[in-house]
């Protein structure tokens, strides 16, 4: 017991910070979603579930996020497989593999402001360079207004997403990778195992919990995927790429409605939970074990 007390000056910082910055905002959250507060009046009224019901029934809403679904599976299929794929290549320790992990994750350390300010500049229909790469190799029925077309809008702003995270993932596939004992994959070997039996039978269930991490991290930022898409469309065109995150900063922000705000982040909150764990239990990371 005291050695246990001898280590609690270590964890109170920690939960400091915890409670301060998440449980407090989560619990004034809940707590604003019962009321009209505008977010600048001292006083506002309590109006119980109204909220949640207005909000429910928002066609907005409900846009942003079916919008946000789209999103989230664009960015967690385009990043977990790209992000495999590299991590298979350069996982083995070699400098050419060192240098090439640095230049895959060079993008992550870039700010999304900056990332969506250059995606903006290479999506232009006119003098953006994917359009001009695509006239140059004879593709100029390919050409079209990336980020202004509402059909493909928000998985144009999704492959950005997946750009500039694929590195951080395929660090992380690595890791799992280099996890796996070699001594298994050689025994696979020596029974004759093909590449493709190698890799389904003893890669993949080895990095399930890495996989989780990636999956389960990657919708998370899809989901938090703010400062990009406003940086990018602002959530337009016609709301086609508008996203709960969006929707949120807009009813707190532009229409002062912070109760109104506060249902959805709650919503929000709800829904990446509910998410999450679907993840987990669907890739199932209490099955491996070391």
């Amino acid at each position: 017991m005291k050695k246990h007390l001898r280590l609690l000056p270590f964890v109170v910082p920690g939960l400091l910070l915890y409670a301060v910055l998440f449980i407090y905002p989560t619990v004034t959250a809940l707590y604003y979603s019962f009321t009209n507060w505008d977010g600048m009046s001292p006083s506002y009224q309590y109006v119980g579930f109204d909220n949640y019901e207005n909000v429910s029934k928002d066609i907005i809403f409900q846009k942003s996020l079916v919008n946000n679904m789209k999103f989230m599976l664009a960015v967690v299929v385009i990043q977990t497989i790209v992000s495999l794929m590299l991590a298979l290549q350069i996982h083995k320790k070699s400098k050419v593999n060192v240098v090439l992990r640095a230049l895959y994750f060079m993008p992550t350390i870039l700010s999304s402001v900056s990332v969506g300010f250059i995606w903006s500049f290479i999506y232009d229909p006119t003098s953006g360079a994917l359009n001009g790469i695509l006239t140059l190799i004879g593709l100029e029925s390919w050409t079209q207004n990336w980020i202004g077309n509402t059909a493909i809008a928000i998985f144009s702003i999704a492959a950005v997403q997946a750009w500039a995270h694929i590195g951080q993932m395929t660090v992380l596939f690595v890791a799992g990778l280099q996890a796996i004992p070699p001594e298994l994959v050689e025994a696979a070997k020596l029974d004759g195992a093909s590449k493709v039996g190698l890799f389904f039978r003893i890669t993949w269930p080895l990095l399930a919990p890495a996989a989780a991490i990636v999956v389960s991290y990657t919708t998370i930022q899809s989901f938090k995927a703010f400062d990009l898409v406003f940086t990018m469309t602002g959530g337009g065109p016609a709301y086609s790429t508008e996203i709960v995150s969006t929707y949120i900063y807009n009813a707190a922000f532009m229409n002062y409605t912070f109760g109104k705000a506060a249902t959805a982040s709650v919503y929000f909150l709800v829904l990446i939970s509910i998410i999450t764990v679907v993840q987990f239990k669907l890739l199932k990371t209490d099955r491996v074990s070391y």
